[in-house]
């Protein structure tokens, strides 16, 4: 009897499903809101005089943006990695791109922008090629960009900070207490410097992680236990939001104390004083009790929904070209203020700024270089789409109409100064 061998088809190979975390809508919305609020602070700052007690009582308050968006990156990355760890290669190889590069683009373009702007002799070529390595490695070409700076630091430590929280679980109590010690410290260091240690020597440190190490770590920590965060905050947005008031006032209080004790105003609301690092920690907490509450209600689709994700999808972009869009603003704050007088100056140039940006933003986002410019890849036009340069010479155009036309009211007795450069 003959046998037949029948072949056996080779067995299939099936590639493992890459886990993937559930995707966290109101990550989108803390991202859009914080963002608003930085461009909020820098027209607060460049439509007022820098003596100016209340303005600066405004300003306390916002700088709680650059905390929350170093808490923000250190909660995504631990969240997206926190169960399957990143080859340190590769994860920079992934991640360094998107922010060096756009660094490295606008460092450059604002480097030339001051040259162009600021009327000062411009020096050998050798004289402003020095001045532009310098401000490459201070993060200081424009006064946003230390941001980056410090995001690509975060990047570098990231393999480290995830190694060791994964070490140290059942532990991180005590790895926020040690950091939050350090960052109290530091925040006394540069609030109260000791004799000898200058403004320069201080000015160093706002390009690096130190001051902000804190924010980080703690949005890292909440990341791996986000699932019992998530339900605490549930369980407890009213007692957040009551947080979220007393704590306020008590750094209102804090501020006023400040400025009748003799100091400055706007180095009584300086982002690194100590006073203002329990309302930080209290605003990123309630803000996202107040995201994630909208992400619960969110309908997939609806208008909001579809807003919210389209500004996020452009956030690093937002920030990356506002102050821009702020300078080029700025010859129309003294016409403003003859109309309006404070606070709407503040209101008027805040919203122009938005329409401004976001103009900005839809031209970089359609060009070839977009990923360099902004980290994003380029947008394409809809078919039959009105091109956004169309609308921006539109708008452009309205806007110098009504700041230009002759005013109709008594000038404003108080004038504003030109824009100032805030960190």
């Amino acid at each position: 009897m003959t046998t037949v061998e029948v072949p056996r088809p080779a067995p299939v190979r099936v590639p493992a499903a890459r886990s993937r975390v559930p995707y966290l809508h109101q990550i989108d919305l803390f991202r859009l809101i914080t963002f608003a609020c930085v461009i909020l602070i820098h027209v607060v700052v460049s439509t007022n005089y820098p003596q100016d007690v209340p303005a600066n009582a405004v300003a306390a308050l916002l700088h709680f943006t650059r905390e929350a968006f170093f808490a923000l990156t250190g909660f995504v990355l631990v969240y997206q990695y926190r169960d399957r760890p990143p080859r340190a290669s590769g994860f920079w190889r992934r991640r360094f791109p998107l922010v060096a590069v756009p660094y490295l683009a606008w460092s450059v373009f604002f480097w030339g922008y001051s040259l162009v702007t600021t009327g000062e002799p411009a020096g050998s070529v050798g004289t402003r090629l020095a001045a532009l390595g310098r401000e490459l490695i201070e993060g200081s070409a424009w006064y946003h960009l230390y941001f980056l700076l410090v995001t690509m630091q975060v990047y570098l430590l990231f393999p480290l900070l995830l190694k060791l929280l994964r070490a140290t679980r059942g532990r991180h109590r005590y790895v926020l207490l040690v950091s939050g010690a350090l960052e109290v410290g530091v925040a006394l260091f540069m609030t109260y410097p000791p004799e000898g240690v200058t403004y320069d020597t201080i000015s160093y440190l706002f390009s690096t992680i130190l001051p902000y190490q804190f924010f980080t770590v703690l949005g890292a920590v909440a990341a791996m236990h986000f699932e019992t965060l998530h339900a605490w905050v549930r369980a407890h947005r009213g007692s957040l939001a009551v947080a979220l008031v007393a704590v306020g006032v008590g750094t209102e209080l804090a501020y006023f104390h400040n400025v009748h004790s003799g100091t400055w105003p706007q180095l009584a609301s300086e982002v690194y004083q100590p006073y203002l690092l329990p309302w930080f920690v209290t605003v990123i907490a309630a803000l996202y009790a107040m995201c994630s509450w909208w992400s619960a209600r969110r309908r997939e689709g609806g208008r909001a929904a579809r807003l919210v994700a389209w500004a996020s999808n452009r956030s690093f972009s937002i920030f990356l070209v506002h102050p821009l869009a702020l300078a080029l603003l700025g010859p129309a704050i003294g016409p403003v203020a003859d109309r309006v007088g404070a606070p709407w100056t503040t209101i008027v140039i805040y919203l122009a700024t938005l329409a401004l940006t976001f103009l900005f933003v839809e031209i970089l986002r359609r060009l070839p270089i977009s990923k360099a410019l902004t980290g994003r890849p380029r947008v394409r036009r809809a078919p039959g789409a009105r091109p956004v340069q169309q609308r921006f010479a539109a708008a452009m155009t309205a806007f110098r109409l009504a700041v230009t036309t002759e005013a109709s009211i008594p000038t404003a007795q108080r004038m504003l100064p030109p824009v100032r450069n805030s960190r």
